[in-house]
């Protein structure tokens, strides 16, 4: 007969009394008189009980939810859920075996349990999570056993519930697992539940003695593996600003394989039993069980909020649970920020524990050793070594005595130039060592000459800095020995352009730098590469790439209270005081020359004789030039792209010739003649009658801006307008290379027109990045319009950019309402409007071109504000010369240089004004709003 086993007792979270969650005998009281008394009025037996047990799950969730938002601990909130499932399943299964399929008189009774495996196993569930059982059968099961588990499974199902089940023997269970890790691990963490206890224990017996036992170097190797895929798929990094609380780097998943792999080694059913098993002492067993309460905390208020399995942590809901966790502000520090560190702290801690449990592993020779470099393996490392302070236990570099940071605390940095200079892991008894005797690392350690000798070593090693830096801040050594760095240590910022937290962006950039040097990226970057070779100061540079957003998180600007963080750094690491002054101004001017490639006019003279008085030396711009690449490279994966290192390459090459002697009135007629000869080769065909009369109707600024391919392209649509086909007329240029794609207008000019493009831009979904703009003396504008790519094969995009060349003609002709269009592919953005605060601002500023008049705007972005922007601008009848569009996350970064219908700057104070009123009228009153990734113009 079947035996009904209660749930087994919570592992690490203790479950509150029954009847306070789920009233089990309610229920089946509940139950019992509906077949006593007869079905509710208008309900069917089935319907009535499925009412019965819908209203006791809802009430056990509502009362788990207020638990969680009253005391906040979140792994009893799992362990509540993972309950009332309990609970449920076991009034299910009474109700299934009582009512629908009793005994059958005389019959033989066949074996029968079910089990809790994967996450619902460990008695732990989110409230989105799914519900894995196992419904354990005899080798032959009787007609019953099955039908109990088919009407299991559809009262579970109608019910709402996500259940992932499988139906098997012990000897299928054994098969499975023998040829599948996946159903390895989730038999490794099977719960008994309800039925044959005994069945149940002979399956978990054999399969700890056939399947785990001696195995486990093969499981380890599965189980990293699939983690390692796991964190690509998520995100490498564990401080990426929008993290996976399950599946990122340092989630939950991780201290699940730390679990797996502990408990499958070592061969233990309980976490506890690690301790005594040596794996973890006391107080890391504790650890592991606060990083898990409070990821758990913050995965049950996700699922909570958005009423599903949300996994990431984003923008729009790290506020509302900053809140609920209790965080507020703090100076310097907005509320979500400081539970971001919180939560970015907890995740370093996890990767402590994860390197614990990796060292235990290799020497059970249960995992392959690990390497420090990432690109290959050293030269063997000196016996000498072993002869100091320091010894190598199983290929790690670890301390020969527990008193080695007594009684020199220097070893404590010397420690890690060890492990560069020879290529060495550092063994995790060591980093532990470390960790006790960080308060050794005190003011009279900072002052120390030999261990700040040893740190500029290991920032300025042509080995690994950045690996070697990010074990320093993993132990906690960095923060204390460069007490600046440990303020923005786990810091993020809360907007959508950063993807990493400061500390994280710091290290990366330094990374990038090392391996610019190396040659690594010489096919991505040629330029940056050829030019650091020829930088004679390389440690300033990699100073200032370390220190250069070290004041982030302070009230004043990062920019400059990071130069006078580093007059205070520099010399303490033995800098000369023209070195330090050289790191002060690259930190100071480090966002110049990626402002100006981004938002200025290159074409524009006076854009390149501005930014080159600010650089002043060849010196200095290519030490800015190589920062600056490698500092936009670590903001995150996408964010740096051909287009910019196309602007950033002009930027360098124009404003060198400047600081290599410049060029004088006629030097600019000799280029633009120059450029003119070039065009007339390139349009062999044209009669040189022809060609002089097309050159006049181009001014001066067109040949020194254009390139001689936009110039050949120009030419020939000009032609065609005449003798083909009358302007508008539209080209398309696909661009891999560069990840954009081109769209070259021509039409007759007037001030609406940019509005006109942008508009069918924004109603196409076209996310504009730039615009060039041109007009010929006699009156036709060229535009070129510049949207990002979406598509990755060239026919996909080249079809994506024929739907918006069509868009923008129609709009030209007058046949489409853009206003409407824009309108309706806007939509609700409410999210991101909520979430994110920009102050709008428009400044208008004379002196930075000859010609023009620059406003610049900055705020919050949204579809279609380029369309809103320009159509502002033409409404002031206002001409825009050039438009340079950047965003910044959800920050609108856009430049417009115009002039009035006389071609003259704009200089009255009341007509500054009226312009600075219009433009920011835009934001109060915005005509769409968007999410956070569409497209915006």
């Amino acid at each position: 007969m079947l035996e009904t086993i209660s749930p087994t007792k919570r592992r690490r979270a203790s479950a509150p009394p029954q009847s306070s969650l789920f009233d089990r005998a309610g229920v089946r009281a509940e139950i019992a008189a509906l077949h006593t008394d007869g079905q509710r009025a208008g309900e069917s037996p089935r319907a009535a009980v499925l009412s019965i047990l819908r209203a006791a799950l809802d009430r056990g969730r509502a009362r788990a939810r207020a638990a969680l938002e009253a005391n906040g601990r979140g792994l009893a909130c799992a362990g509540q859920l993972a309950h009332i499932e309990d609970e449920l399943i076991a009034a299910i299964f009474h109700y299934v075996v009582t009512y629908l399929h009793p005994p059958i008189a005389g019959a033989p009774e066949k074996p029968f349990a079910i089990a809790a495996v994967g996450g619902y196993g460990r008695s732990t569930l989110a409230p989105g999570s799914d519900i894995d059982l196992l419904f354990l059968l005899d080798k032959e099961p009787g007609e019953r056993c099955q039908a109990i588990v088919q009407s299991t499974l559809y009262l579970l199902w109608d019910l709402g519930q996500k259940v992932g089940h499988s139906v098997r023997s012990i000897e299928e269970c054994l098969e499975e697992a023998l040829a599948d890790f996946t159903v390895r691990t989730a038999l490794l963490e099977a719960r008994m539940l309800m039925g044959d206890a005994k069945l149940f224990e002979t399956m978990r017996t054999r399969f700890e003695r056939e399947i785990v036992h001696g195995s486990g170097a093969e499981f380890v190797a599965a189980k990293l593996a699939e983690r390692d895929a796991r964190i690509a798929r998520a995100g490498r990094s564990r401080y990426l600003v929008e993290p996976n609380v399950k599946d990122g780097k340092g989630g939950l998943r991780d201290l699940n394989t730390l679990f797996w792999i502990a408990k499958y080694v070592y061969e233990v059913r309980e976490a506890s039993e690690l301790v005594a098993a040596g794996l973890f002492s006391k107080a890391e067993y504790r650890l592991f069980c606060r990083c898990e309460d409070f990821l758990w905390r913050v995965r049950c208020h996700l699922h909570f909020m958005t009423g599903r399995a949300e996994e990431r942590l984003s923008f729009d809901l790290q506020l509302p649970i900053a809140s609920r966790l209790g965080y507020s502000e703090r100076v310097g520090l907005a509320s979500v920020e400081r539970f971001m560190k919180h939560y970015f702290l907890i995740a370093k801690d996890v990767g402590d524990l994860t390197a614990i449990v990796c060292a235990a592993l290799e020497e059970r020779q249960a995992k392959p050793m690990a390497m420090l470099d990432r690109f290959g393996p050293f030269l063997p490392p000196p016996a000498s070594i072993a002869a100091g302070d320091f010894a190598i236990e199983n290929g790690r570099i670890t301390v020969a005595g527990l008193d080695a940071f007594e009684a020199n605390p220097v070893n404590l940095i010397k420690l890690f130039w060890v492990a560069d200079r020879n290529g060495l892991a550092i063994h995790p008894d060591a980093t532990r060592l470390v960790t006790r005797s960080l308060k050794r690392i005190d003011a009279k350690l900072r002052a120390d000459p030999e261990a700040n000798l040893l740190f500029l070593d290991i920032l300025t090693s042509r080995n690994t800095p950045e690996i070697v830096l990010r074990l320093m801040n993993e132990a906690g050594v960095l923060g204390r020995f460069v007490p600046d760095f440990g303020r923005i240590v786990a810091l993020m910022q809360f907007n959508m352009y950063h993807h990493y937290t400061v500390d994280e962006h710091l290290l990366r950039t330094v990374g990038n730098l090392a391996d610019m040097e190396q040659n690594r990226y010489s096919g991505e970057h040629p330029l940056a590469s050829e030019i650091l070779q020829t930088i004679s100061n390389r440690t300033a540079l990699i100073v200032a790439s370390f220190l250069h957003d070290i004041a982030k998180g302070r009230v004043e600007d990062h920019s400059i209270a990071g130069a006078r963080v580093a007059r205070e750094v520099c010399p303490r690491l033995g800098l000369s005081d023209a070195e330090t002054e050289t790191v002060a101004w690259l930190i100071e001017n480090h966002l110049v020359m990626s402002d100006t490639a981004q938002r200025r006019d290159l074409g524009d003279r006076q854009t390149i004789v501005t930014f080159a008085k600010k650089v002043q030396t060849l010196e200095r711009l290519k030490m800015l030039f190589v920062l600056t690449v490698c500092d936009i490279r670590a903001v995150g994966p996408g964010v740096w792209n051909h287009w910019k290192a196309e602007l950033m390459r002009t930027l360098y090459w124009e404003t060198e010739m400047v600081l290599a002697g410049g060029h004088s009135t006629i030097d600019r007629r000799r280029r633009v003649a120059q450029a003119q000869l070039e065009l007339r080769r390139g349009l062999p065909n044209w009669s040189d009658l022809d060609f002089e009369a097309y050159a006049q109707r181009h001014p001066p600024a067109y040949w020194l801006k254009a390139d001689l391919d936009q110039q050949i392209l120009h030419a020939k649509l000009l032609n065609m307008t005449e003798v083909e086909m009358r302007a508008p007329v539209t080209h398309i240029d696909i661009e891999p290379l560069r990840g954009v794609t081109e769209l070259t207008v021509i039409a007759p000019d007037s001030p609406h027109l940019l509005s006109i493009i942008a508009g069918a831009c924004a109603a196409s979904s076209a996310n504009i990045v730039d615009a060039q703009v041109f007009t010929t003396t006699d009156g036709m504008a060229l535009d070129t319009i510049v949207v990002s790519r979406e598509f990755d094969f060239d026919e996909d995009e080249l079809r994506r950019a024929s739907r918006i060349a069509f868009a923008v003609e129609n709009a030209l002709a007058g046949e489409i309402t853009l206003t409407d269009m824009v309108a309706a592919r806007v939509g609700s953005a409410g999210a991101r409007q909520k979430t994110f605060k920009v102050h709008p601002e428009v400044t208008l500023d004379n002196s930075l071109s000859n010609r023009f008049t620059v406003v610049e705007v900055s705020g919050l972005d949204r579809p279609g504000l380029l369309f809103d922007l320009t159509t502002a601008i033409s409404e002031l009848d206002l001409n825009i010369g050039s438009a340079h569009i950047a965003t910044f996350g959800e920050k609108a970064a856009d430049v417009f240089y115009v002039s009035d219908n006389e071609g003259t700057k704009i200089t009255e104070p009341v007509r500054q004004e009226a312009v600075r009123r219009k433009i920011l009228h835009i934001f109060d009153q915005p005509k769409g709003e968007s999410a956070p990734k569409s497209a915006r113009k």
